[in-house]
């Protein structure tokens, strides 16, 4: 994990993650085979892998959180006394982290670690798994609502949202949609559809790549995206006189068109999603 936290860029892919060493032996961090990852002399379980999913449809994992918040990663096959499964479940007994690497694109991974598996349910045929480290000292399925709600919450914030920025920077070439800016450190995953709400899935066509100016903008319906993709600011903020910031930057989009798309045309932002959300902001204007 320390050698994951140097690396050169935020995703990874198998190659680079195939020249790991440990004592002098090369040990890859990930199987291209398996979804469990033990390397030999191993005791327990190193790694797992969620594998890419098309930016229209929901990953395996975002309809697997279970009422009590927490995560679950689902058996290798029905065996639970499969190999893959009792490495896994040896890094439950022994306490010890893993690495989870999520496909945010062909070929490349967004590892989120470390994760720790809290519950074994052979009934269901999965393991429930702490994504934070203060999930792991609740009980999986026991707890009061609001310890229930805060341990979904920090699941979706430290996976879910987590993996839906990679994949949405990563349709957008790394720029904001608006104003093409590059820098990852000011640009955020702006969901169309508000998270938890019908079609506010957490999928790459209900997200733009914004820089953190026009995020805020569009979440407080000073700027609005119409379904044709071109830009509206509203009437009262044009009417203002400010500084060059608000007249460049808000100002100077108004009646322009979003200056970077996806390439893949399945990554393009859903036209009945803005429908829905220019809607709310002509309301709200």
């Amino acid at each position: 994990m320390d050698w994951l936290d140097g690396r050169p860029r935020p995703r990874v892919d198998f190659s680079w993650l195939s020249s790991f060493e440990y004592e002098g032996e090369r040990v890859p961090l990930m199987d291209r085979q398996r979804g469990i990852r033990k390397p030999a002399g191993f005791d327990a379980a190193l790694a797992i892998r969620t594998t890419f999913t098309a930016p229209g449809q929901l990953p395996p994992y975002a309809d697997s959180v279970g009422g009590d918040g927490f995560q679950r990663y689902k058996y290798r096959g029905n065996d639970p006394e499969h190999p893959e499964n009792v490495a896994l479940r040896r890094a439950h007994e022994t306490g010890k982290p893993l690495i989870w690497f999520i496909g945010v694109a062909p070929g490349s991974y967004e590892p989120i670690y470390p994760v720790w598996v809290v519950g074994d349910e052979p009934h269901d045929l999965q393991f429930a798994l702490a994504v934070d480290e203060g999930q792991r000292f609740i009980t999986p399925g026991v707890g009061d609502p609001d310890t229930r709600r805060w341990v979904e919450r920090v699941t979706k914030q430290r996976l879910h949202q987590r993996v839906f920025r990679a994949q949405v920077l990563l349709a957008y070439d790394g720029r904001c949609a608006i104003c093409k800016i590059r820098h990852a450190e000011l640009l955020d995953a702006a969901h169309i559809i508000a998270d938890g709400r019908p079609r506010g899935e957490p999928v790459v066509p209900n997200g733009l790549s914004m820089c953190k100016i026009h995020h805020a903008a569009f979440d407080h319906r000073i700027l609005g995206i119409r379904p044709d993709l071109s830009l509206h600011v509203r009437q009262d903020v044009l009417d203002e006189v400010d500084g060059w910031m608000l007249k460049g930057g808000i100002q100077g989009v108004h009646n322009t068109s979003l200056a970077v798309v996806p390439a893949v045309r399945a990554a393009r932002p859903s036209r009945e999603r803005l429908e829905e959300r220019y809607e709310e902001f002509l309301a709200a204007v």
